[in-house]
């Protein structure tokens, strides 16, 4: 059976995004978005929801978000879906987290002037991830190890 992991969303960070670097030298940036969907339900009133998640970007891209992408900044990304397993040490229960491995973004505005473009432009360079698209020639790196991750 063949297998597709592929998640377009487009929303607002929820604060600066936050970069690190391996000891390796590979950058790491995680950023936060809120998706917001409105939506009149059957009485005729309107409703809205919002749904948070986490991001993970690698390489270039993480070094290029933590320059130019601030709290509050639309953005659309690109990426795969993944599930974190861990062990909660306060009470040693399996928790989990689904969250986006970014693979390509796009700035939606020009942030006030920042970082000089148009700000409308396109984002997909090589990056540092995983099997970041499977019709790439690179041969993908895989994850640094927890140890080797500063957060």
């Amino acid at each position: 059976m063949p297998n597709y992991n592929k998640v377009i969303l487009m929303g607002n960070l929820t604060r600066d995004p936050e970069v690190k670097y391996t000891s390796g030298g590979t950058a790491i940036a995680k950023i936060g978005m809120a998706i917001n969907r409105t939506w009149t339900n059957k009485e005729g009133q309107k409703q809205e929801e919002t749904t948070f998640v986490d991001v993970d970007a690698f390489g270039r891209q993480a070094e290029v978000i933590g320059q130019y992408l601030k709290k509050g900044r639309p953005v659309m990304i690109e990426g795969r879906l993944k599930l974190d397993q861990w062990d909660d040490k306060q009470t040693g229960q399996k928790r989990s987290k689904l969250g986006v491995t970014l693979e390509g973004f796009q700035f939606l505005d020009s942030g006030g002037g920042a970082g000089g473009g148009d700000g409308g432009g396109n984002y997909q360079a090589q990056s540092n991830a995983p099997a970041a698209s499977g019709n790439s020639s690179a041969p993908a790196a895989s994850l640094p190890e927890d140890d080797d991750v500063p957060f």
